[in-house]
């Protein structure tokens, strides 16, 4: 009798035993050094599973980020992946535990860890993926099953022979005791695309900045008074548009994209487009000329006795900061029915996606952005326009961000049809700013936008041209823009000229651009500039008129660093 009690008892034990379970994982890469180590736990009742990632993060942290679980049903074929959010939102995608397209081949046997297991091979999208199994403790247990299960638990996964997963223990789980380890509810079911979609929605920061707004040739009123927020105001002639809007500071982890969207309204040509930041740092800025006239700005006078305003930096007057310049195509949209050409389908619209990560310093708190397509026609164009901001780390700190710019010049005339002169001046001058370096900013950078135009033969659109950059009377960088691959957009310009000889006039080669492209900045580093006052002078032999043609170029430049911290 006290044998048959003991048996029992035993028995009882061993089944308690083995229906709750805490298995912690630790992946790490070897021969890192860096600390880069996950811990995954794994909590096991009877015949489902708990997974979930230790999070020891410390610290502040980024908006957007979910709670994840794993959850798995071995009686029911069935896994499910659980994504949570504060106030209860919660999502979830469910799949089959057995995945056809995965097979693992069994390579023999090895002892890790103290366990005799089974070692398992298979390659997904050229990656080797080793797994080695053991049946020692009587149950089934694996910390990621996206790839399908194996018999038994797993105590070892190695990723192309350097990315480990190892078992760290197994404990009994006194919590598990009595309780289900999937929930009757899971929130709202999705496609495994759907719920990734929203995970990296959630994480993403969208800065909406303008809605298909139209920018055309227009008699509209004079604006007066200050710029409010989150309203579209429109200026010179209805050709640049404004907003005012407030952007949370972010950690300078994130990376930050113009998201561009533009179509034909109206409008048959190509266009200058430029959208930007209005930098209110100084006493004038140019939202004074918006409201006033181009005429209050600081002005510089060529040797032909033309004026430029607002184009450089100055004691009382920062220039406007380019986020991005690009180039409408020939009509795109409203002109598709009008040509029809074998083997072409034209597209609905123009897209620009750039990232503006190093102008980051200029993307916080009360921010204008502007924009701004140079034409005369009453439907003009539509623009849509994102800010986006991708994280690229978990911390929500920004006590340690150090960007750092200074605006220098821009020729671009946004202020086109408000009377802002175009930058001709290379004709018979340079351009030459005066900066100050301060102290405590170093690894500066110049970031440099340079696009040609006149549109002729011998114009400096088609025409390269050298631009010198020299910095305190020495020439520091010279650099050639040219764009050679315009006609990889022809599809985007159904109004495009067509030649005698099949070639499209979208698929000219251009000084630094194409119509249905934005222009590239190029970087010259200047990291052993001394603090102090310096000189910067852009030279181009720009071409000369021709009757009532004239070419001329579209030049920024801010200078970019770090702001060195006490520690």
């Amino acid at each position: 009798m006290k044998r048959c009690l003991m048996i029992l008892f035993v028995m009882m034990m061993t089944s308690e035993l083995f229906s709750q379970q805490k298995l912690v994982y630790h992946s790490y890469l070897l021969g890192s050094e860096s600390g880069d180590t996950i811990l995954t736990e794994v909590y096991r009742n009877a015949r489902q599973l708990k997974i979930v990632a230790v999070d020891d993060f410390e610290g502040v942290l980024i908006n957007g980020v979910s709670t994840d679980y794993t959850f798995v049903d071995y009686d029911r074929d069935s896994a499910y992946i659980q994504v949570n959010y504060p106030g209860d939102e919660s999502y979830f995608t469910a799949y089959s535990l057995h995945n056809d397209k995965v097979i693992f081949e069994l390579k023999g046997t090895d002892e890790v860890n103290g366990c005799k297991c089974a070692k398992y091979q298979t390659v997904i999208n050229s990656n080797t993926i080793e797994v080695w199994m053991t049946d020692k403790y009587g149950f089934d247990a694996m910390p990621a099953v996206g790839r399908g299960v194996l018999d038994g638990v797993m105590v070892r996964q190695m990723i192309n022979g350097n990315r480990v997963t190892d078992l760290r223990y197994v404990n009994k789980d006194k919590k598990l005791k009595n309780t289900v380890i999937i929930p009757e509810k899971l929130g709202v079911r999705m496609t495994p695309r759907e719920l990734d979609n929203v995970r990296k929605e959630k994480l993403v920061v969208r800065i909406p900045v303008f809605d298909d707004v139209q920018i055309n040739f227009a008699d509209i009123e004079n604006f007066e008074g200050e710029i409010p927020f989150d309203t579209v105001i429109h200026f010179a002639y209805g050709t640049l548009v404004l907003k005012r809007l407030h952007i949370p500071e972010l950690p300078e982890h994130y990376q930050f994209f113009a998201d561009i969207h533009q179509r034909s309204n109206g409008d048959a040509y190509d266009r200058t487009a430029s959208v930007f930041v209005i930098p209110e740092d100084r006493e004038l800025s140019l939202t004074n000329a918006l409201i006033d006239s181009i005429q209050v700005l600081p002005n510089l006078i060529d040797r032909r006795e033309e004026t430029y305003y607002g184009m450089r930096l100055e004691d009382n007057y920062m220039p406007v900061v380019e986020l991005v310049r690009f180039f409408t195509p020939f009509g795109v949209k409203h002109y598709n029915d009008y040509v029809s050409m074998d083997g072409m389908t034209w597209q609905d619209e123009a897209h620009y996606k750039q990232e503006i990560t190093e102008l980051c310093d200029r993307l916080r708190g009360d921010v204008l952005i502007g924009a701004f397509i140079g034409n005369y026609d009453g439907g003009g164009h539509k623009l849509s326009m994102d800010i986006l901001a991708y994280p690229q780390d978990y911390s929500g700190d920004v006590s340690g961000n150090k960007a750092w710019s200074l605006p220098l010049f821009n020729t671009c005339n946004v202020m086109e049809m408000a009377g802002q002169n175009y930058g001709k001046l290379f004709l018979t001058d340079s351009l030459t700013v005066t900066f100050e370096l301060p102290a405590d900013v170093r690894n500066v950078r110049l970031r440099y936008i340079s696009t040609g135009h006149g549109g002729w033969d011998n114009g400096d659109e088609f025409n390269p041209k050298e631009n010198t950059i020299i910095i305190d009377d020495d020439v520091k960088f010279t650099y050639t823009p040219w764009r050679c691959d315009c006609a990889t957009y022809r599809e985007y310009n159904p109004v495009s000229g067509n030649f005698w000889n099949g070639v499209s006039s979208s698929d000219l080669s251009r000084s630094g651009w194409c119509p249905g492209t934005a222009a590239q900045p190029v970087y010259f580093d200047l990291k052993d500039l001394e603090p102090g006052k310096h000189t910067i002078t852009i030279a181009i032999p720009q071409g000369e008129d021709e009757g009532g043609s004239f070419s001329h170029w579209m030049v920024s430049g801010i200078l970019l660093g770090e702001k060195i911290t006490d520690d």
